[in-house]
């Protein structure tokens, strides 16, 4: 075989490109795992106010005449129901 016994013998095995191909599988393989980790909070990011309906939840330091004025204006609520509703909060 030659004085080092064949091509790969001097890098463990991994043969000729063996140091320089495990370091590309592990930047490979790294470059996954951070590319799932990062849309996974992205995601997590972008739907943080979100329910099941999809609709986006109220922020808890509205007032109870503010979250009124929301629900009336998704058309939750008729004019009727938003205005004796908002005269029995005052």
């Amino acid at each position: 075989m030659g004085i080092m016994g064949g091509l790969g013998a001097g890098l463990g095995g991994f043969g000729l490109m063996g140091g320089i191909g495990l370091i590309f599988n592990i930047a490979f393989w790294g470059g996954i795992i951070w590319l799932v980790v990062w849309g996974v909070r992205q995601f997590s990011r972008s739907n943080a106010g979100a329910s099941f309906d999809g609709s986006t939840a109220i922020a808890p330091q509205q007032s109870a005449s503010e979250i009124l004025a929301v629900r009336y204006a998704r058309g939750e609520l008729t004019r009727d129901e938003y205005r004796n509703t908002l005269n029995e909060l005052s």
